[in-house]
């Protein structure tokens, strides 16, 4: 893992340029905050692809969706609390009912947002979203996946969520790593527990296995980037193999990643899941690190959780 950090919200920002260029059915919709979520560029460059609805969440998931039954593939850009919570019944009826090729592009995902407070941090969106039907919800760990699964966004067909953070995170990727929706990344390989992460939380996770390892816990991260469809054919090996999953994620525990993975686990009857995730409260005005703290997002959590289970 590298020392560079940055946003996945820039990987997002020079993707889309790069893609509307190529296509020139790829459309922007900003709602109102495009220097915040990075299009200024795609803007800049690229006008005649480019359509500001102002602060009207509802009102750009519907322009979308007019877009896609034209045959354009519009990305709806806006903060996540915003293009989860504020647009979810336009989601839900205009874009995943008739299932548009519409894709949400949304920044500020998560307890990222810090001093902004509760209002505008993002704690239950991939867990409302990944409910509705026809619609596949992705978080990237870093900048060069957030670049890759923005472009395999843009290529499938249907509705999609994907979900940035604000601030910069650590590069854990190269720019020839590959990606495929719903297919989690190895980061790690271990068989005495399994760390399952996404988003800004697998760094912390990487962190964590590493520290194990050197307690002699050998413990595997994987990179769970989509959560729905979810990669239940890596879910099972671990519960078959291991037996021992800890699933962190910068996200309320009811509804998300651990709950997605519980979902797996219980069903085949087998498996002991922990969840770490933000516990079902609200965030602060705080420093991101201090929020992750709060909630037991930590790599001392984490490792603490592993060697109770490996006991």
């Amino acid at each position: 893992m590298s020392e560079v950090k940055k946003a996945t919200r820039d990987g997002f920002g020079e993707e889309i340029v790069a893609l509307g260029k190529q296509n020139k059915d790829i459309y922007v919709v900003d709602i109102d905050i495009g220097k915040s979520c990075k299009t200024g560029k795609f803007r800049e460059e690229l006008p005649k692809q480019y359509f500001n609805v102002g602060i009207a969440e509802q009102n750009g998931a519907g322009v979308a969706a007019g877009m896609a039954t034209c045959g354009k593939i519009p990305f709806v850009v806006t903060y996540a609390v915003f293009g989860s919570l504020r647009m979810c019944e336009m989601i839900r009826q205009e874009i995943c009912y008739p299932k548009l090729n519409v894709k949400i592009a949304c920044s500020h995902g998560g307890v990222t947002p810090a001093n902004d407070g509760a209002s505008h941090q993002s704690i239950e969106d991939m867990g409302v979203l990944r409910t509705i039907p026809n619609m596949t919800v992705i978080m990237p760990a870093d900048y060069y996946a957030a670049k890759k699964l923005v472009k395999k966004a843009a290529e499938m067909d249907g509705p999609c969520y994907l979900r940035f953070t604000r601030d910069a995170v650590p590069v854990i990727y190269d720019e020839n790593t590959e990606f495929e929706i719903g297919k989690a990344n190895l980061v790690k390989d271990g068989t005495d527990v399994a760390i399952i992460a996404n988003g800004d939380t697998v760094n912390i996770a990487v962190k964590a296995a590493n520290e194990l390892e050197a307690k002699g816990i050998k413990a595997k991260v994987l990179d769970m980037h989509t959560i729905k469809p979810l990669d239940t054919e890596a879910v099972m090996d671990c519960v078959e193999n291991i037996g021992r999953i800890i699933t962190v994620e910068d996200h309320n525990i009811m509804n998300g990643l651990g709950s997605a993975v519980c979902e797996v686990a219980s069903e085949a009857g087998k498996g002991i899941v922990k969840r770490v995730g933000i516990q079902d409260q609200f965030g602060q005005s705080a420093p991101y690190e201090r929020l992750l703290e709060m909630n037991g997002i930590t790599v001392e959590n984490i490792v603490a959780i592993a060697e109770k289970l490996t006991k």
